[in-house]
């Protein structure tokens, strides 16, 4: 039977030459950002008792998550879909730090399906997260953190796109819609679709001027004039007050850091709504759609983990996509050609071969001459650099 044993499952890829060096590459510039800013680097394990992984995720991620059974325990694992619950995990029970917090890492996950047409199911991501603090100077940081990473691989016009899930939530909340109409209210502001909404509203049996609210979420999107417009249609809603304040503060603070960068705002943004519980944000760049880091506060999360009153807030990138974009170019290390004489002239060629790579050059000792820039040859009674097109003509 002809088995085609090359094939790889859909979705799944391998990480060839040269581009699996720049990933690499981009991991490595990654980690080293993060370090500077201060974020400690841990490497949570490929799989976790399902129970564990999937605590405070969600549906979402549920559905994303490969199952298998654990033969030692009996019990039921579950592959990482996503990183940034391991991490918190880490903080609140493995660490159990008090005070502010600072974790990053790098890490193969693993999907049942990609996160979107251009991502597979086996993503590299990278992240930093930052545990311990409320405040605006948190989330700004965070932003900053993941702007700069993008920054240092010689990405420009980036567009930065904040939003906040809070606020639905207390529209939802405070008006009490539960079940089957919060579902469809919620599909329908993810498609931002208006007609949907006023049909939905009627249905609940809605107040006018509570349809009214809920009508106006989804053309919140666009400059720092949305903002002005959300406060006048939230008046009566302080907490919703409190939450487009704290974006104009975090725009103020990134802008003045970062004054080439766009900023977007999507008040209707609603991704990830089952885990984040406050600003969410996103970064690609100009042409495209498709966000090359993202990120979000998910403030008490570890109190599935036995830490209460823990706030959190971080990002993650997608390595691959982000080393397809990145601009940054490796520099070319001269190669050399050992040639090989016989038995009686390689009396120094190791301390040879050794000082070369000290020097950065990349010392091959098979191969054919073209491929290399230098041979090294024994000539006179001792190793000799010769160009290798002179051995050519």
């Amino acid at each position: 039977m002809n088995i085609e044993r090359w094939l790889l499952p859909e979705g799944s890829e391998d990480l060839l030459p040269p581009q699996a060096e720049r990933v690499e590459r981009v991991r490595r510039q990654l980690l080293d950002i993060f370090e500077l800013w201060g974020y400690e680097y841990v490497i949570p394990p490929m799989f976790e008792y399902l129970e564990s992984l999937l605590t405070g995720a969600g549906e979402e991620l549920d559905l994303l998550t490969f199952k298998a059974l654990d033969l030692l325990s009996g019990r039921t694992v579950g592959f990482r879909a996503d990183i940034t619950p391991q991490v918190a995990r880490i903080d609140a029970h493995s660490l159990g730090r008090p005070g502010v917090q600072r974790l990053c890492y790098v890490g193969t996950a693993v999907r049942t399906e990609p996160a979107s047409i251009f991502s597979g199911r086996n993503p590299i991501s990278a992240g930093a997260e930052l545990y311990g603090d409320a405040s605006e100077r948190a989330d700004a940081e965070i932003v900053s953190l993941m702007v700069e990473s993008l920054k240092a691989l010689g990405l420009i016009s980036i567009h930065l796109n904040l939003g906040n899930v809070g606020i639905f939530r207390e529209i939802i909340d405070r008006l009490n819609i539960q079940g089957v109409e919060r579902d469809l209210i919620f599909k329908a502001v993810q498609k931002k679709s208006v007609i949907d909404l006023e049909e939905i509203c009627q249905k609940c049996g809605l107040l006018k001027k509570d349809t009214h609210i809920i009508k106006g979420l989804p053309g919140l999107c666009g400059n720092s004039e949305v903002l002005p417009a959300a406060r006048n249609l939230f008046q009566a809603y302080p907490d919703i007050l409190n939450r487009i304040e704290s974006l104009e503060k975090l725009q103020s603070i990134v802008t003045q850091r970062y004054p080439d960068i766009e900023i977007y705002f999507d008040l209707s943004e609603l991704r990830g709504f089952s885990y984040h519980t406050g600003i969410v944000f996103s970064a690609n760049l100009d042409g495209s759609s498709l966000p090359l880091a993202q990120g979000g506060r998910y403030d008490y999360v570890g109190e599935v983990f036995g830490r209460n009153a823990r706030e959190a807030t971080g990002f993650s990138i997608d390595v691959v996509n982000l080393a397809k974009e990145s601009t940054e170019q490796k520099a070319k290390k001269e190669s050399v050609l050992v040639i090989d004489c016989g038995k009686n002239s390689d009396k120094n060629l190791w301390k040879k071969i050794k000082k070369l790579r000290e020097k950065g050059f990349v010392v091959s000792e098979s191969g054919l001459t073209n491929e290399h820039d230098w041979v090294l040859d024994y000539c006179n009674g001792d190793w000799q650099m010769i160009p290798s097109r002179k051995i050519d003509e």
